[in-house]
């Protein structure tokens, strides 16, 4: 985080966010002024709160792109919630410690991903001796009769000595077995032979070679509101009373090695290290998105029958302010998360909003419509602009496709007449024009060799031209 000053944070935005200084500008000085916080004695850190953002703009104009940027640009838990879905404590519907508890869930993946990571080589190299030993298997040593006659008696002798009913279940399933050689013999052919699947498997030259593999089932336990709130996980408390089953996987190598991987890092890793380590982190440098903020406004839409909106706020405005909320990993302060809000506010204005609730947005930014020439810029300036994409696409059916100048500034100036003429979607309506155009080309590719494809100003016109033209047809398909 230190390594990055507001100046560089907005750098890392423009590569994929055209325009839109003044909000790339104050999204990047209020993650700084994390960085800054971390500099100041203990005592003063507590009472500095993080300086939440509101972002007034209409659809398609980069507001959940700049927030979901910005958490990757400094590695950071995010995740992006619609105000909508919440309603008011006694109503149906998600309440709103929910998005904080979404956010935990995201830090626990990056701290595993992270622990993971600084154990992969070792793991890998059992692994792959693993793969080895799957791909050559060793020789039974018993014939089928003789060992389903050794399972059953096994089997009422683990029933006669089961201390409870876990161990019962667990009798039989192979879960602790991890060497596949366990009860067969390796005679020297097969010995010789795994060495040179060993030497072909460095080579990286069996990736993509099917291989079975026994992995536990995956068993995911019915979640409530209540469950969650009381910090109860019931996945855990069932893999306690009842041990997981193991399933067979004929996968290929490359895949079968992740997922052994990643089961055999989870058994080496400290998971109350990695979950108080989640913790941390969504404390101090965790970004929640709430979309739609305008929605739950009153404006000028104040019917006695909906559901209140002033009380989803008041739910959602001591989450803002700071407090505690129970999870499966354990309690999380929300007191440093980063708060982004964003809506149009077109039939509502943020004065509409409890004034508690405007207090804790301090910072106010307004977006601006994108322009023609926004549009050029966002098809062929971003590292992932869409243009791009289509020419990577293509690729894969043998196409080099190739946008003239002309066609790009063609396309804008449809998109951009298209918003003015129907409802402005802003960036998005680049797809849609895109999808028009290039949708012979994208249903024709896999079955011909079309080598070099060259999109001009008069393909863009002769595709969308009659549709543009037609007003009344072009509300519907573009």
């Amino acid at each position: 985080m230190e390594n990055l000053t507001p100046k560089q944070i907005v750098e890392a935005l423009d590569k994929y966010i055209i325009g839109q200084g003044d909000a790339k500008r104050a999204v990047a000085i209020a993650l700084y002024n994390r960085y800054r916080r971390m500099q100041v004695p203990d005592q003063m850190q507590k009472e500095i709160t993080p300086k939440n953002l509101m972002m007034i703009g209409p659809t398609g104009v980069g507001k959940t792109e700049i927030a979901r940027r910005l958490a990757k640009v400094v590695h950071a838990p995010f995740v992006k919630v619609e105000a909508t879905k919440f309603t008011e404590v006694g109503y149906v519907g998600r309440d709103v410690e929910s998005m904080v508890r979404d956010l935990m869930d995201v830090a626990v993946t990056m701290e595993e991903d992270e622990k993971y990571a600084e154990i992969r080589p070792e793991v890998k190299r059992k692994v792959d001796k693993k793969l080895v030993k799957l791909l050559v298997p060793a020789i039974k040593k018993e014939t089928k009769q003789e060992n389903g006659m050794n399972d059953f008696m096994s089997m009422l002798t683990n029933m006669g000595n089961a201390s409870n009913l876990g161990d019962m279940l667990h009798t039989g399933d192979q879960a602790g077995n991890d060497d596949p050689d366990e009860g067969r013999d390796v005679t020297d052919d097969i010995r010789n032979q795994r060495l040179s699947i060993k030497e072909q498997l460095d080579k990286g030259l069996l990736e993509d070679k099917e291989v079975t593999i026994q992995v536990e089932e995956s068993r995911k336990a019915p979640m409530n509101d209540q469950m969650q709130q009381m910090g109860i996980d019931m996945s855990s408390m069932m893999d306690n009373l009842i041990p997981k089953k193991m399933i067979s996987r004929t996968l290929p190598v490359k895949e079968a090695r992740e997922v052994l991987i990643r089961e055999e890092s989870a058994k080496r890793v400290d998971h109350d290290e990695i979950y108080q380590g989640a913790i941390d982190r969504t404390e101090n440098n965790g970004i929640i998105f709430i979309d739609e903020f305008d929605k739950i406004a009153p404006g000028d839409k104040r019917t006695s029958g909906e559901v209140s909106r002033e009380g989803v706020q008041r739910d959602i405005l001591p989450i803002v302010e700071g407090s505690q909320v129970n999870t499966k990993y354990g309690a999380v302060r929300t007191d440093h998360i980063l708060f982004i809000a964003s809506g149009a506010f077109a039939e509502s204005k943020p004065s509409d909003l409890i004034a508690e609730l405007q207090g804790r947005f301090p910072i106010r930014v307004e977006l601006q419509d994108l322009t023609e020439d926004d549009f050029v810029q966002i098809l062929t300036k971003p590292d992932n602009a869409l243009t791009k994409q289509y020419v990577a696409l293509t690729k894969a059916d043998g196409i080099n496709l190739i946008f003239t100048k002309e066609a790009v500034e063609e396309i804008a100036k449809v998109a951009f007449d298209l918003n003015n003429t129907n409802q402005n979607i802003g960036a998005r309506r680049l797809s849609t024009v895109l999808e028009k155009i290039l949708s012979d080309i994208l249903y024709e590719g896999p079955d011909m060799q079309m080598g070099d494809i060259t999109i001009t100003r008069e393909y863009v016109k002769e595709q969308v031209g009659k549709i543009v033209s037609d007003k009344d047809l072009s509300r519907y398909i573009l």
